[in-house]
């Protein structure tokens, strides 16, 4: 039987079945969340913005900054982008 994850989870078979994989919990809430709102496709390829790789440094920055990934001023961009596609 599916365990009761709470309101902030939408799909709760999705949600265990993400984490029994190996998914971090902010991870598998935004796929199960995503799955059970009729207004998103998580399925689906995403949106036609250049690839990392084609963005400058400080474009690269900005992001990490926005999502606040951690140690983001003394990266190369290599680093940046690496990290942006792993968070």
């Amino acid at each position: 039987m599916t365990k009761d994850h709470g309101p902030s989870i939408k799909n709760d078979e999705v949600y265990q079945s993400l984490r029994e994989d190996g998914a971090s919990k902010e991870k598998a809430a935004r796929i199960a969340n995503a799955q059970a709102s009729d207004d998103m496709n998580p399925g689906e390829k995403g949106g036609s913005a250049p690839p990392y790789e084609d963005w400058t440094k400080d474009e690269l920055y900005e992001r990490a900054q926005e999502i606040g990934i951690e140690g983001r001023s003394d990266m190369t961009k290599d680093e940046l982008i690496d990290a942006l596609r792993n968070h």
